[in-house]
C-alpha cells in the first residue's frame, strides 16, 4: 500500500485481497504458485478452472470498460489488482493473451460486431487465444511476413496458407490473431492484414517445439487452406502492420503488470533461497539481489507510466522500453538464481530430465530477450521512433 492511495483505491485493494484470500482455498488452495515461465504446462486444467471462477466473480479484464464486461478499473487500480494477485501467490494466468493483447486491440480497432462476438468469451475465459506473428524468416523482422491470405471467389472467407513459429500456447488455443500478406506482390509493411483465425479446423496443424526445459510452450503452426470468415479482419485490408504494432504496445504496457505477478514471486523465492543457503552473506550476490529488487520496482513504475498513455488510446513506440527492460531483467534473474544455487544447480533432480524450478527459470529465461521482439529490435525502435536518431542503414 502506498501513502498516496485514495480512499477508493484503498477500498479496492481491500476488496481484491479479501476475495483472493477467501477463494484461494478449498478446491483452489493447491493452485497457489502454479504455472509460470517454463511451467506453462503445469496444472493447466486446474488453472483454467480457477480463472473461470475469477470470471464468474467479475475479476477478469478488470481494466476493460464496463460495457465490454470489465470493471473500468483505473490505472492505479489495475496496478493494485496485479500486486495483490502476486502477494496472494495466485496461479499464472491462462487467458493472458486474449485479455491483455487481443481484447484491447478489438476494443480500439474492431467493429461493433467483432466486439460483441469475441469480447464476452474472453471475459468468461471460454475461448483462449494465441498470437500468429513470427515466421521462420520473419521473427524480429516481422515485416518480412510471407503467410498469405486471399478472399475466396464468393468473398465469404479468407483462405490462409503459410507457417507461423514460436506460437505460445497454440495447442491450448481456440483462436489465433495472425498477420498475413493479403496483397500479392507487396513487401515489407504494406499489404499486410490482421486476421482472426479459428484453430480447431482441418487446415491448421500445430506441432509443439520441445524446449530446453523439456516442455513445449512454443509451437509451429501450419496453415494449409485454413479458412476464416471475411468479417474476421481487424481494421481494413492492408492495415495489418498498424494493428499489429498496437497489439505489441498493449503487450508491453498493461500486460507487463500481469507478467510481473510471476516475476515478483520468483524474485522473492530467490531471496528466500539465498537466505536458506547462506548465499546472501556473499556481498556480491547480496548486491545483485538488491539490484534485482530495484529493477523490478523500476519496471513497475515504467509499466504504470505506459498504462497512463494507453488510457488515452493505443500505445506508442515508448512501450518498447518495457519489453527491453523486462526481457533483460528476467534473464539476469535466471542467472542469479543459478549462482545462488552454486554447484547444486548443475545436477538435475532426477532422471531422465527432472528439472527444479530454478533450472527451468534459467533455461526458459534465455528466450526472454528474443521473443516478442529481440533486444536489438527494441533498441532500434526506441532510438529511431522515440529519440529521433537516424535510421539504421538498411539494404
Amino acid at each position: 500500500m502506498t501513502e498516496n492511495e485514495t480512499p477508493e483505491d484503498r477500498a479496492f485493494r481491500a476488496e481484491v485481497r479479501d476475495w483472493l484470500e477467501a477463494n484461494l482455498s478449498g478446491d483452489f488452495a493447491h493452485a497457489r504458485g502454479l504455472g509460470g515461465p517454463g511451467r506453462e504446462h503445469e496444472a493447466f486444467e486446474e488453472r483454467l478452472g480457477w480463472e473461470r471462477h475469477m470470471a464468474a466473480a467479475g475479476w477478469t479484464c478488470v481494466g476493460w470498460p464496463k460495457e465490454y464486461g470489465g470493471r473500468a478499473a483505473s490505472v492505479e487500480q489495475q496496478v493494485i489488482f496485479n500486486e495483490e494477485y502476486a502477494l496472494a501467490g495466485a496461479p499464472a494466468r491462462v487467458g493472458h493473451i486474449g485479455e491483455n493483447l487481443l481484447g484491447p486491440t478489438i476494443i480500439a480497432f474492431g467493429t461493433d460486431a467483432q466486439r460483441e462476438r469475441f469480447l464476452p468469451p474472453i471475459v468468461r475465459v471460454e475461448e483462449l487465444w494465441c498470437q500468429g506473428y513470427s515466421e521462420p524468416n520473419a521473427g524480429s523482422d516481422l515485416a518480412n511476413v510471407q503467410t498469405r491470405a486471399a478472399l475466396t471467389g464468393d468473398g465469404a472467407q479468407w483462405r490462409i496458407d503459410g507457417q507461423k513459429v514460436w506460437t505460445s500456447l497454440a495447442v491450448e488455443s481456440d483462436w489465433c490473431f495472425a498477420v498475413c500478406r493479403t496483397e500479392p506482390g507487396s513487401a515489407r509493411h504494406s499489404g499486410l492484414s490482421y486476421l482472426l483465425v479459428p484453430m480447431k479446423q482441418d487446415g491448421v496443424d500445430i506441432r509443439p517445439i520441445v524446449q530446453l526445459t523439456g516442455t513445449s510452450e512454443f509451437n509451429e503452426v501450419f496453415f494449409d487452406d485454413a479458412r476464416t470468415d471475411a468479417a474476421n479482419i481487424v481494421g481494413a485490408p492492408g492495415e495489418g502492420w498498424k494493428i499489429a504494432m498496437a497489439t505489441l504496445g498493449f503487450e508491453r504496457g498493461v500486460a507487463t503488470l500481469g507478467q510481473q505477478v510471476g516475476f515478483r514471486r520468483e524474485l522473492q523465492a530467490v531471496i528466500d533461497l539465498a537466505r536458506r543457503t547462506g548465499a546472501i552473506d556473499d556481498p556480491l550476490l547480496r548486491d545483485r539481489l538488491t539490484r534485482a529488487w530495484m529493477g523490478l520496482e523500476i519496471m513497475r513504475l515504467n509499466a504504470t507510466r505506459t498504462m497512463a498513455g494507453v488510457a488515452a488510446g493505443a500505445p506508442g513506440p515508448e512501450s518498447s522500453i518495457s519489453k527491453l527492460v523486462w526481457g533483460q531483467w528476467h534473464r539476469d534473474l535466471g542467472e542469479l538464481a543459478m549462482d545462488v544455487l552454486g554447484a547444486a544447480g548443475l545436477v538435475a533432480d532426477g532422471e531422465p530430465y527432472d528439472l527444479n524450478d530454478w533450472q527451468r527459470l534459467f533455461l526458459f529465461s534465455r528466450s526472454d530477450t528474443i521473443y516478442a521482439g529481440s533486444n536489438e529490435i527494441q533498441r532500434n525502435i526506441i532510438a529511431e521512433r522515440v529519440l529521433g536518431l537516424p535510421r539504421e542503414p538498411r539494404p
